[in-house]
């Protein structure tokens, strides 16, 4: 054999040999992931504003956005306008309960004049200077004022209880309609498009100036801090790995380096399934993997989909 042959055939080994490691360094793989939110519009109406665009990154509880709220704010001035008109329904009894009050006054003291009449024809009878006639007729007065008294403060109570009952019932009306205005100012509040969690907007489905609906999507946004690596490893690797085990991602720097991360396992799967057609796993004969979840903290490298490996440490 020449030297060039030689030459030639120590290349190959040397690659075939770098290929192998390359191939082998690894006792997973998979691809990079993160959990999505998908932000959906909570009440109807025009989106007056939407104040992001792919690739912003927004805060918790920030406001982004808003949808028209005039026609929920017409809406519960309607409903106020309804409760005020049951006020006027209500009576009031006090005006009818004075008059009585009144009218007892008046008959009390004819009463007690009465009774002092009695008492001094009583004494004149005595004498025999007046008639039992007088004292008849004075008796039959003052059982016909008491009898009125009474009658009086019966009618008392009578409009108190029938006016109360009325206007409980015409008050009633009003519990619902409160109920109505709370609902509306809660839905008020959520015209103002606010972002659930830290993160980036990976898409963005709406624009300002659309009619948007309740459960519309508007935008996905994902936290890219810490991504997930899903990979998947056989059944004999399963007792190699546990939760909260730390491990190393490797991600293709170059066509023949890694970059090393360091991941944290934070979910094992509990069933087997079929290898996916994408993922090699270190046994290619394997037809049943196992999948697990590794977090990675994100230097801004590590995209969704990038493909990874990782090594058991």
């Amino acid at each position: 054999m020449t030297i060039r042959n030689l030459l030639y055939a120590g290349l190959i080994s040397i690659a075939l040999a770098g290929c192998n490691s390359k191939n082998t360094v690894s006792d997973a793989s998979g691809s990079f992931e993160i959990d999505e939110v998908v932000v959906s519009a909570e009440v109807p109406g025009k989106i007056l504003s939407l104040n992001l665009e792919e690739g912003s990154l927004l805060s918790k509880d920030s406001i982004i956005g808003e949808i028209d709220s005039l026609p929920l704010e017409l809406q519960k001035a309607q409903v106020q306008a309804t409760i005020a008109a049951l006020q006027q329904k209500t009576l009031d009894v006090k005006p009818q309960v004075q008059l009585l009050l009144d009218q007892i006054k008046v008959q009390k003291a004819q009463l007690d004049n009465a009774i002092h009449e009695k008492a001094r024809t009583e004494r004149l009878i005595k004498a025999d200077a007046a008639t039992t006639k007088q004292l008849d007729d004075l008796n039959n007065q003052i059982d016909v004022l008491q009898k009125q008294i009474s009658v009086n403060e019966q009618q008392i109570k009578v409009q108190e209880t029938a006016t109360g009952t009325q206007n409980n019932s015409v008050l009633s009306e009003s519990r619902p309609l409160h109920k109505s205005v709370a609902i509306i100012d809660d839905q008020l509040k959520r015209t103002n498009i606010k972002n659930p969690i830290t993160g980036t907007v990976l898409t963005k489905y709406a624009m300002a100036g659309e009619i948007t609906a309740p459960g519309k999507a508007l935008y996905k946004i994902g936290d890219l801090s810490v991504i997930t690596l899903r990979a998947y490893i056989t059944g004999t690797q399963l007792a190699e790995v546990k939760l909260n085990q730390h491990v190393t991602v490797l991600v293709d720097s170059t066509a023949s380096t890694y970059k090393k991360y360091d991941g944290i396992i934070t979910w094992i799967s509990d069933k087997a399934e079929f290898t996916p057609k994408t993922i090699q796993t270190k046994d290619e004969r394997a037809n049943l993997v196992y999948a697990i979840k590794i977090h990675v903290k994100n230097d801004g490298n590590l995209k969704i989909g990038m493909y990874g490996e990782v090594k058991f440490n």
